[in-house]
């Protein structure tokens, strides 16, 4: 493939400067999200660190840490892989370049006035939808234009097929489009400030339709499709059963709709609601544990990679935590171990489970593949630095899971101990200095998180600093690559591994 050093695109070249702007802000989004997050980590071992302003409370820096981490590290490498993958699938210029670059923006000033408003204290109090109701609608613009960018790119690719990644990236597309309008339905009162239209204990299952199902999408099922893009690109092998992913797409699509209400047990959701959610959330572990097994099993012939490539270090690692937090997942929503588990850090332990060591170890082998090739290089400047931030991250990670599942188990224990009066035996005060050890550990492992991170936003810089931003000319169409070229299972993957 030539590359071009000229930045001014054509319509016979890729648009790699979209792509570049969402990758350097992915990685900004990403040392902002992590620092908060080890600040409110410290406040609850050392509560004088809110530094007795409200604007550094926990109570508004958690928010703002869950929206940076998702919305804005994870939301912005999303948007910065589906743009790569979508022209790279399709072998076309991304569909309408102005709208592309107002989704940047868009997005950018969404994360802002995010940060901003949650500071001041502004919030509509729903888990994951904190933004009031004006950011809302900016969301609602820029995800509509997302969505035209990348289904018209789709409309006029060249190549008949239609990768699976792009599959997995436009049902997140639509399902979160879906879920934001109905969960952020509500009436405005003042500027900043507007009351849900549900009410009660419809309101809380209109909430964890949208909760679970943001994970579902939002942080699932739009990062396995970097796993079939990039997995098999850095093992240069085809996706080990092109059939599963199929079947693996369709069956966490209609399953993960169904399981929001294993969030709502013991409460005045009806029973049958709620075993519902436990019912699909137990069906969820198949094809959850169908695309792990996809994924690793790519790897078969090329396991000796393992030994030196630090990047399938990062994603076999993320899909050996998928798979572990799919199961966790399957496990807490049976009612009997949601009485231990629910409100306890066994849950904190569980989010990050799926959130460091799945989604952001995806984002970082996917990034270490993609960047070089964006500043028209073939590894990043600092190989090594790679391999040092994929330890930081494995041990951090440990680390920080390890203390919260000991943390969670002891304190749902403690919270249900009784004597032989019936008396609780342990106060709820007894409880929170007995998890300060535990705290301290997760402490230090969200530091060596924030220190890998720190690493990669360096190796960054260096990569791209006074590097060519070159835009790389399309392959023309070979109309002698038809569909019938291609046979067997792994065809399609195949022949995306030549382009």
């Amino acid at each position: 493939m030539a590359a071009t050093g000229n930045p001014a695109l054509s319509a016979e070249s890729f648009n790699y400067d979209v792509v570049r702007k969402f990758a350097i802000m992915t990685v900004f989004w990403g040392v902002v999200g992590m620092v908060v997050g080890v600040l409110i980590a410290a406040q609850l071992i050392w509560p004088d660190l809110n530094f007795n302003t409200p604007w550094l409370s926990y109570g508004r820096l958690r928010p703002i840490h869950t929206n940076g981490v998702i919305f804005g590290f994870g939301g912005t490498a999303l948007f910065a892989t589906s743009y790569y993958v979508v022209q790279r699938t399709c072998q076309v210029r991304l569909f309408c370049t102005k709208l592309a670059e107002f989704t940047f923006w868009g997005w950018q000033l969404v994360l802002v006035a995010g940060v901003i408003t949650l500071a001041m204290g502004y919030t509509s109090s729903k888990e994951y939808a904190e933004l009031e109701w004006p950011i809302d609608i900016l969301i609602t613009l820029v995800w509509v234009s997302y969505a035209i960018v990348f289904f018209g790119t789709i409309a006029i690719r060249r190549v008949k097929h239609i990768y699976v990644a792009n599959w997995f990236y436009g049902s997140f597309i639509v399902t979160i489009a879906v879920l934001h309008i109905f969960n952020n339905l509500e009436l405005p009162v003042s500027a900043w400030k507007s009351y849900s239209i549900y009410a009660g204990v419809q309101d809380a299952m209109v909430q964890w339709w949208y909760g679970h199902n943001a994970v579902g999408f939002f942080l699932t099922t739009s990062f396995l499709a970097m796993m079939y893009y990039f997995v098999p690109k850095q093992a240069e092998r085809p996706i080990y059963s092109y059939r599963l992913s199929i079947v693996h797409f369709w069956a966490l699509a209609f399953t993960y709709m169904w399981a929001g209400p294993h969030h709502l047990h013991y409460t005045s959701l009806p029973d049958w609601t709620q075993a519902l959610g436990m019912v699909f959330s137990l069906i969820l572990l198949a094809p959850s544990w169908g695309g792990m097994i996809n994924g690793i099993m790519t790897l078969s012939g090329a396991w000796h990679k393992l030994r030196t490539d630090a990047i399938l270090k990062f994603l076999v690692t993320g899909l050996s935590f998928y798979g572990m937090a799919t199961f966790e997942g399957s496990m807490m929503s049976i009612r009997t171990v949601n009485a231990l588990s629910h409100y306890t850090d066994w849950t904190i332990g569980h989010v990050h489970v799926g959130a460091l060591g799945w989604v952001a170890m995806t984002i970082f082998g996917s990034f270490y593949y993609m960047l070089p090739r964006l500043y028209g290089r073939t590894t990043m400047a600092n190989p090594r630095q790679v391999e040092l931030h994929f330890w930081l991250a494995t041990v951090g990670v440990v680390l920080y899971i390890a203390s919260m599942w000991i943390a969670g188990v002891m304190q749902g224990m403690m919270w249900r101990a009784t004597g032989e009066d019936g008396m609780l035996t342990y106060s709820f005060v007894e409880g929170v200095k007995a998890t300060y050890p535990f705290y301290a550990i997760r402490l230090a492992g969200g530091a060596l998180f924030l220190a890998g991170m720190c690493v990669m936003a360096w190796n960054t810089f260096r990569t791209a600093q006074g590097q060519p931003r070159p835009n790389p000319m399309v392959y023309p169409y070979n109309p002698d690559a038809t569909e019938s070229k291609w046979v067997g299972d792994a065809a399609p993957a195949a022949r995306e591994a030549a382009v």
